[in-house]
């Protein structure tokens, strides 16, 4: 496998991935069930909002005219009309003097143009209301499509749906949605030493991490996974598990075979397709050197290493981004603790956690042997050292990339 290591910058590796990504279509769901899918299309409102003119304080409904410089020494006598009922409209129409009671919500009567706050008012008698303080035109209302006229783009495609958002369309009336359909994304694990959870551990075998944290990481940014059986370093099991995947699936994550010892069965299998492409087999990054990708018909291949640690992270800076490109990072910005050393000529990614001190935010790289569990586990995210730095001096202002 000659091509091994002839590595490729990070930065032109995901650049590949994203352009081969494959494309998806679209599908309508309930409301509901949107949060964290992304809008397919311009979402237009068909009305206003709010679609009446609507008091947003419990009080008096007046013409602002009416009590024009009124004060505690000089307060406005109005007379009381009637009172507005919640979720009702009314045939109410008030005359010069005249006010009525609405609730917070109520619709305002004809000829009412303001609100005043029940605690600026006073009532004499069941007929008489003294008002302490003027309105203005429009005070304490909120006018009809105030909020959303019909016609306005609401949210924009490419979006993605948070509560508040499920809270405006459903103010609209719009029970379902048309989103981008999720990735469906196949795990392989492979390797001879690779066992079940659930079997007892002979010497030489580990267990299968990468299945499972692979599936909570794909299913965290939105995409839908599906495990494979675990495949030994055979030619014609492998063959099988991947055909199997790619079938099922728009991008297939295979863990381990990418390193030196077991990637000859891997890249035989991989280019055995008549479609096969490679995109690269290695690239200038720590950890996760011998990552490899290949382009099978429409479907994508990212062969990850077998470590966890590493299989892992690679995830997180180089697949994640492609099911979820419009939020790519999610970062943190805090004070390095300590100096943190790194090789000119590649990207390195550190774990990092995040601690407070003396009012900052203090950024701790968790810097113990390679491929501990226990560290990833620990920590909140990474610190991502360019390609061409060799490193970064405590004290400085970095950012973690939050996973």
């Amino acid at each position: 496998m000659k091509d091994f290591f002839q590595v490729m910058r990070y930065e032109q590796a995901l650049a590949q991935l994203m352009d081969v990504r494959p494309p998806l279509g679209s599908q309508t769901i309930s409301l509901i069930e949107s949060v964290g899918r992304i809008i397919a299309e311009d979402i237009i409102s068909e009305e206003n909002l709010p679609a009446f003119n609507r008091s947003t304080v419990d009080g008096y409904a007046v013409r602002a005219e009416d009590i024009y410089g009124c004060s505690e020494s000089s307060p406005g006598f109005l007379d009381c009309v009637g009172e507005i009922k919640m979720g009702q409209s009314t045939d109410i129409r008030l005359a010069k003097g005249q006010c009525c009671w609405i609730p917070t919500g109520g619709m305002l009567p004809c000829g009412a143009d303001a609100a005043v706050m029940v605690e600026y008012t006073e009532k004499l008698d069941e007929k008489t209301v003294l008002t302490y303080r003027p309105a203005a035109l429009f005070e304490n209302v909120m006018q009809i499509g105030e909020d959303v006229s019909a016609g306005q783009i609401i949210l924009e495609k490419g979006r993605e749906i948070r509560p508040a958002d499920v809270g405006l369309l459903a103010s609209l009336g719009m029970k379902t949605l048309k989103v981008i359909e999720p990735y469906r994304i196949g795990i392989i694990s492979t390797g001879d030493e690779v066992v079940p959870l659930e079997k007892k551990l002979a010497p030489g075998e580990i267990r299968d991490v990468n299945s499972y944290a692979l599936y909570t990481a794909v299913y965290s940014c939105g995409a839908v996974p599906t495990v494979y059986p675990l495949v030994k370093d055979q030619f014609d099991a492998l063959l099988e598990a991947v055909s199997a995947g790619l079938a099922e699936n728009d991008i297939l994550l295979l863990s381990g075979g990418s390193s030196v010892g077991t990637m000859d069965v891997t890249m035989e299998v991989l280019m055995s397709f008549p479609e096969a492409k490679m995109l690269f087999h290695g690239i200038a990054v720590k950890p996760g050197k011998p990552t490899l990708a290949v382009q099978i018909g429409g479907k994508l291949v990212i062969g990850l290493p077998g470590h966890p640690v590493s299989a892992l992270t690679v995830f997180y800076f180089l697949a994640a981004p492609l099911l979820k490109p419009q939020n790519r990072w999610k970062g943190c910005e805090g004070y390095l603790s300590i100096n943190v050393f790194s090789q000119a000529g590649r990207d390195d990614f550190i774990p990092a956690a995040l601690e407070e001190q003396d009012g900052r935010k203090l950024i701790r790289p968790l810097l113990g042997k390679s491929g501990l569990m226990s560290i990833l586990s620990q920590a909140r995210g990474f610190i991502h050292i360019p390609y061409e730095k060799q490193g970064l001096k405590a004290g400085e202002k970095v950012e973690v990339i939050i996973y």
